[in-house]
């Protein structure tokens, strides 16, 4: 199963709403150049979130996006679903009327069931179990914390010498005669 860039820049753009709190929106356009996606196609994207009631806008001067509610209450397989519809392990697995119907194209083959329906319902299962154990809150945490090692370790690369340090010239000898 792969989830499509709108997925991955739904999540990225969530993540970025969530860095920056509730209370302060935040344009389209600081959350592309952040994060370095297509302003474009984010437009589309938090159209999705919107309609999803995961995010809300402010208009005006100081206007954007925030969350509509707290990260700790957004679970990543409401994100998926809103973003990707169904999430399915195989092509003919999901109805696209409701992404919460399993289907499967070959149920008609040669008068008996899918052989392989039930490994594709627990792979599903699986899936969107894990999804809605995680929150929007738990990625933003991670993000905070891989944000303050990768700060911490360029301070630490930027103490040390550039390069390997030559032994200072020893002086030079004099003789007498």
């Amino acid at each position: 199963m792969i989830f499509t860039t709108k997925a991955e820049y739904g999540v990225r753009l969530l993540v970025e709403l969530g860095r920056q709190g509730a209370n302060r929106p935040v344009s389209l356009k600081a959350i592309s150049e952040a994060e370095g996606l297509p302003l474009a196609y984010l437009e589309r994207i938090v159209a999705l979130l919107k309609k999803a009631e995961l995010v809300e806008s402010t208009r005006g001067a100081h206007g954007g996006y925030r969350l509509s509610r707290e990260a700790e209450a957004i679970t990543m397989d409401e994100v998926i679903v809103a973003l990707e519809g169904g999430v399915a392990p195989m092509n003919c697995f999901v109805d696209d009327t409701d992404a919460t119907r399993v289907l499967c194209s070959h149920e008609a083959d040669k008068g008996h069931g899918c052989a392989t329906k039930l490994l594709w319902l627990r792979v599903q299962g699986g899936v969107m179990e894990r999804l809605a154990q995680t929150t929007l809150a738990e990625l933003v945490a991670f993000s905070l914390r891989e944000t303050a090692e990768a700060e911490a370790a360029a301070a630490e690369a930027a103490l040390q010498p550039a390069g390997p340090v030559a032994a200072p010239a020893s002086p030079p000898v004099l003789t007498t005669s």
